[in-house]
């Protein structure tokens, strides 16, 4: 989903904007700096090889499809909490080029003409620029390897070690973040673990569509089925629908994304199927009429967990089991538990901008009454019809308002 970063930032920007004819020439002098997270898929990915070779491998227009099989494929290591690239001779970096900033500003820097959906913070970096905000003193970027939890160890220190530098930068100033999406449950997740950090070296807060209580229906087609973050004829240039199906049923930082069981959703959000009656041995009935099953976010991983039982990933030939990760669900679940005691210290400003006037995918169905589901595993190759909500078309607006538990 596309955000307009400039209007929803500026509407809610609670100091006067530098360069604003009426904006004081000091206040527009001594700015606090600004770091700009994004959210899932928002940070370019390189992969480098044993000879320190680097090659963008996220985001990129051509041969997309081949690289990302081939250099990202990943699976999860349980000991460490990280998912690893099965290429052993590959590793896969960020950049941390202008200061964070390239690495979430145009994501497919090779595009020679513009793509919506490459040019990531790329308006409001330039907005701010030109309010005044300057790369590498009041500007800074945060990109991070979206595969991973959003709790990593590594992240974390990340996130810290680049606060520090903001503040040294800035002239020992507070930062301003701005999140977008599953940015905002990174940011949430450094503000749980390391509190008193947060308060010593964050101003304020402003959380864009960020997906508190998860993103139901996207989500929960994602691990099923896939994603195609490219639509229309752009969609034949990028990665395939199941390819990355394939790398996010290896990926903490989607599991962490899935409908929390703790909230109180107005409506709990469902995985519904047309399914045959089946008979006392267990076999569909092809004379019974379908029923509708409905299971809640306490009863859909054990129907998901069956329908990905023989899910497996093609990895130059070998073929490699990747069913829904338990180990991945448990982890998950310990940084949801983590993210509950997140407290906003009283001295941090805190402003949710939120999503609105968009479908927002919310129950996901599979199979139809005239075309109901012969076995649990045809899911995986159905196109799902989803019940939508209010939303900004990935999150719904109902997960986006509560943050810490209470509706801002």
């Amino acid at each position: 989903m596309r955000i307009n970063f400039v209007e929803k930032v500026q509407d809610w920007w609670p100091w006067p904007w530098p360069g604003d004819d009426d904006a004081e020439p000091e206040k527009t002098r001594d700015l606090n700096p600004v770091l700009l997270v994004p959210g899932i898929g928002g940070s370019i990915l390189h992969a480098v090889n044993e000879k320190g070779h680097k090659e963008r491998i996220w985001v990129r227009l051509f041969a997309a499809d081949h690289e990302f099989r081939a250099k990202l494929f990943s699976l999860y290591d349980p000991l460490t909490g990280k998912t690893n690239s099965l290429d052993a001779n590959t590793t896969i970096e960020v950049p941390d080029d202008r200061f964070g900033l390239y690495s979430c500003d145009i994501l497919d820097p090779a595009v020679i003409f513009r793509m919506n959906d490459v040019y990531y913070f790329h308006d409001l970096i330039k907005q701010l620029t030109d309010w005044g905000y300057q790369e590498g003193t009041t500007l800074f970027g945060f990109g991070y390897d979206f595969r991973q939890s959003n709790r990593l160890s590594e992240h974390m220190e990340k996130f810290k070690a680049k606060l520090v530098s903001m503040y040294k930068a800035s002239g020992g100033k507070k930062a301003d973040i701005i999140s977008h999406s599953m940015g905002g449950i990174l940011v949430k997740s450094f503000l749980a673990l390391h509190h008193d950090f947060f308060e010593q070296y964050v101003n304020s807060w402003i959380a864009v569509a960020a997906p508190f209580q998860g993103a139901p229906g996207f989500i929960m087609d994602c691990l099923l089925t896939g994603v195609e973050f490219v639509k229309g004829w752009q969609r034949q240039l990028f990665v395939a629908k199941w390819s990355m199906h394939q790398l996010l049923i290896e990926c903490p930082s989607v599991y962490e994304l899935m409908a929390s069981e703790d909230f109180t959703w107005t409506d709990p959000p469902e995985l519904r199927l047309w399914r045959k009656q089946t008979e006392e041995n267990g076999e569909p009935d092809p004379d019974s009429p379908s029923v509708l099953e409905r299971y809640g976010p306490k009863d859909y991983l054990q129907v998901m967990s069956a329908a990905l039982r023989g899910n497996t990933m093609n990895y130059n030939g070998a073929i490699i089991p990747t069913p829904m990760n338990t180990e991945i669900l448990k982890w998950a679940e310990k940084t949801r538990r983590i993210l509950q005691i997140a407290e906003l210290p009283s001295s941090v400003k805190f402003y949710n901008i939120v999503g609105t006037s968009n479908d927002t995918p919310f129950h996901t169905c599979y199979g139809s009454k005239e075309s109901p589901i012969d076995q649990i595993t045809d899911i995986l190759n159905l196109e799902a019809d989803f019940s939508f909500v209010d939303g900004d078309g990935t999150v719904p607006l109902e997960s986006s308002m509560v943050c810490f538990y209470q509706i801002f």
